[in-house]
């Protein structure tokens, strides 16, 4: 039941995650927190089995965090990217696979440009200019299709985004109310209210 999505414009990159945590028809909690800071220019978003999810994303934030402490260079998002595809992939081939999908958006300050990329638990990358994952996907992909352009500024990629979380609210049977919403920029990483 859960939803995130991630848009990339001129400068920035736009993620948003719903907030709740269910199991079958009872929700848990509603203030669940699906992203973790994985460097300055960097956030991971992430779904899926709840064990595995936070396990998983604290392990690549603390994984990134040492490789930061002995080289003393902050991952690109594109580095990152890869070093989560490999880490999944590898526990794909384990004893104990992760059953997690990610976003991982931001914004790559030696290419001066922001980045966005999808994995799902299968250990698949792609880079793409925007996505979803979760159920969001099914109701939003082909409106971000249709609105999406490479050079949208900041208000026109949240208002892209209010139109995904609107498209939910009016055609997805569960209720969805509330949305974290980060934007990445050359600045770093800061939330934001839709």
């Amino acid at each position: 039941m859960e939803c995130l999505f991630g848009i990339t414009g001129k400068d920035y990159t736009l993620l948003a995650a719903d907030t709740t945590s269910a199991r079958s028809i009872v929700v848990m909690k509603g203030s669940e927190d699906k992203s973790r800071k994985l460097n300055d220019h960097t956030v991971m978003l992430f779904t899926g089995e709840p064990g595995d999810t936070v396990n998983f994303a604290e392990y690549i934030q603390r994984n990134i965090k040492l490789y930061k402490i002995r080289n003393d260079i902050d991952l690109s998002p594109k580095a990152t990217a890869n070093f989560t595809r490999r880490e999944l992939a590898d526990s794909l081939r384990s004893r104990h696979p992760y059953a997690v999908n990610m976003l991982l958006g931001g914004y790559d300050t030696k290419t001066d440009k922001p980045e966005l990329f999808w994995v799902d638990y299968l250990g698949a990358m792609a880079s793409l200019p925007y996505g979803a994952q979760g159920y969001g996907a099914y109701f939003c992909t082909s409106l971000m299709d249709r609105y999406h352009y490479a050079d949208m500024d900041l208000e026109e990629g949240k208002e892209l985004l209010r139109k995904c979380i609107q498209e939910l609210k009016t055609r997805f049977i569960v209720n969805l109310p509330k949305f974290k919403v980060q934007v990445v920029t050359k600045d770093g990483v800061k939330e934001i209210e839709l």
